[in-house]
């Protein structure tokens, strides 16, 4: 099947930028350089094409009801504007994918055929790339007996991500766009517009959701401004992984629960009724096999995805989910799924990287402290 593009697609060759594919997209990987982009965003401003990520909007009556029921975290009551992080899982407690939810009072609309906004509070779900028509799949199951109006818009919007300390003041000064009084996760409509503030990065951010045509339009301002550097997937990964956030296939997925990644406190077990409770209720309670740890290496051998993770004695006993040279942390770090009986901070571990083991110790998953607007 032939790989999609975003609506900024000729942006980013115009620019000269390295395209690969990546769940199912040709996307920009990096233009100049990962460590340049990755530190203009920890410095400055970045700005990233994230226009392949997929929205689905749930609305009508049962709307909160099928959204308690599909997802980890708690949504019941919630205000208009509030964000919320969490998973869809299985029966068995393994993950469908992580997703935000946003409260919406209704969706700007999407083009002149739209006579009005759509009407009424809603839930408005951002889901993964890669997992897009799995999702919506999986969405469409879980519906039967709800009273709700389903949509998926992914193929409607566009969307950017600005990042970094000097986020804000590019968003209001460069675009326009009066964002000051957004607080972390929480979201508002200006005119046509969705702005949100919660970033994949660590650092202070934001997310314009918006037609193809004013995207494009976004970016040339930005680009023109001087004031945000353009940045790849390449450094979206090298950022997120530094301050322990995961990424579905690496830290997530089929076979790895919430639980296993040690992210339960998005996991509400108190609430009445989720497809998974069940099961991740058992694991909170015995426990899990596997355990997601972070591991500094003393050497600078970079450990990879897949990359064995063995005991002192030479017992496999995990593999790496995502590691790097930390950009930040000047550092050779990574996380890893292995033998909970091995996650307990400290504990001494190698990594066999190609032929060698190196030794490393466990360490907490986040290797930079994250900067996000209080």
């Amino acid at each position: 099947m032939e790989n999609k593009r975003t609506c900024l697609y000729d942006k980013h060759v115009a620019l000269g930028a390295l395209i690969s594919p990546f769940a199912g997209f040709e996307m920009p990987i990096q233009y100049t350089d990962i460590t340049d982009e990755h530190q203009a965003v920890r410095t400055a401003c970045g700005v990233f094409d994230v226009s392949h990520m997929g929205e689905v909007s749930v609305k009508g009556k049962d709307a909160e009801r099928y959204v308690q029921h599909i997802f980890t975290n708690d949504v019941k009551g919630a205000p208009v504007g509030k964000i919320y992080y969490g998973m869809m899982c299985y029966e068995n407690g393994s993950t469908v994918d992580d997703l935000l939810v946003y409260k919406m009072a209704g969706l700007p609309p999407l083009s002149p055929s739209d006579s009005s906004p759509q009407a009424g509070e809603q839930f408005f779900l951002v889901i993964n790339a890669a997992n897009i028509d799995k999702d919506w799949a999986w969405m469409q199951e879980q519906a039967k007996g709800f009273d709700i109006d389903l949509q998926n818009l992914s193929d409607k919007y566009g969307q950017i991500a600005v990042q970094g300390p000097e986020a804000e003041q590019v968003v209001e000064e460069v675009l326009g766009l009066q964002c000051k009084e957004l607080e972390f996760y929480t979201v508002k409509t200006i005119g046509d517009i969705i702005v949100s503030r919660t970033g994949y990065t660590g650092e202070d951010g934001f997310e314009i959701y918006a037609t193809p045509a004013y995207i494009n339009e976004c970016w040339d301002k930005l680009m023109a401004s001087g004031r945000c550097k353009p940045c790849g997937l390449g450094c979206r990964d090298t950022l997120r992984f530094e301050v322990g956030l995961p990424l579905y296939g690496d830290e997530l997925s089929q076979d790895i629960s919430p639980i296993m990644a040690g992210l339960g406190i998005f996991v509400k077990l108190d609430k009445e009724e989720f497809i998974g409770k069940e099961a991740l209720l058992k694991q909170k309670i015995e426990g899990v096999a596997k355990k997601l740890v972070g591991i500094e290496l003393q050497d600078k051998a970079i450990p990879r995805h897949g990359y064995t993770v063995l005991t002192p004695e030479g017992e496999a006993i995990g593999e790496v989910t995502t590691g790097y040279h930390g950009i930040s942390v000047d550092k050779s770090v990574c996380m890893a799924l292995v033998d909970s009986r091995y996650a307990k901070l400290d504990t001494p571990l190698l990594v066999q990287i190609r032929k060698k083991v190196f030794p490393g110790k466990v360490v907490k998953k986040r290797f930079y402290d994250k900067h996000y607007k209080k």
